[in-house]
């Protein structure tokens, strides 16, 4: 009995990871309000009416989506700054680890570039709450890089670096003859870091 129990709870958890990377796909594709929940049900083989069995509604599954890949961020990003020994180590442990992210969630991004003002209040809370403390990461790193610089000026550096290398993976996508994605990511690695220590 407990087996069976187990294999339902697996069965859910795969169900739920599947409709969050869906919902991602066809949030990135037609924004949050083009998408409707019998097509996000239909995208994972369920009704519409069977995601309720995961997500209160729409926007929670927004908010499941946005809340959850900043806090991996902030916690990946922790991560490797704390693996690496010298601050020119851990720009490009970030550098890398957000690059790797950028290229394997470019759905995610389009998603927060066009419907954060969706997410539910706490939701929308929480998430830049995430993204202040994950800037600041890379500020911290920055400044023992460039300790002569003011913050300002490593606040604006560590944005345009998130510019460079979030949009990329868009563009880069919609060329005829893309590079892969492991050009693409020595590209970004290497122009970041070039801008970030310059």
């Amino acid at each position: 009995m407990a087996r069976g129990l187990t294999e339902r709870g697996r069965a859910k958890a795969d169900r739920q990871t599947a409709l969050l990377k869906e919902a991602a796909r066809l949030f990135a594709a037609r924004g949050f309000s083009g998408v409707s929940l019998e097509e996000l049900g239909a995208a994972v083989g369920v009704s519409g009416p069977a995601v309720y069995r995961h997500f209160a509604n729409k926007q929670a599954l927004l908010g499941a989506i946005l809340v959850s890949v900043s806090e991996r961020l902030l916690s990946g990003g922790r991560a490797v700054v704390e693996s690496a020994s010298t601050p020119l180590e851990q720009l490009r442990a970030l550098i890398e680890f957000h690059v790797a992210f950028a290229l394997s969630d470019a759905d995610v991004i389009r998603v927060q570039d066009r419907d954060l003002a969706s997410l539910a209040d706490e939701d929308r809370h929480a998430v830049r709450r995430l993204q202040r403390e994950y800037v600041e990461l890379w500020i911290e790193v920055l400044a023992a890089v460039h300790p002569d610089r003011p913050v300002n000026d490593l606040r604006v550096r560590a944005h345009a670096c998130f510019g460079l290398i979030n949009s990329t993976p868009h563009s880069v996508r919609a060329l005829r003859d893309a590079p892969a994605d492991e050009d693409v990511s020595q590209i970004l690695e290497s122009m970041a870091f070039a801008a970030l220590t310059a």
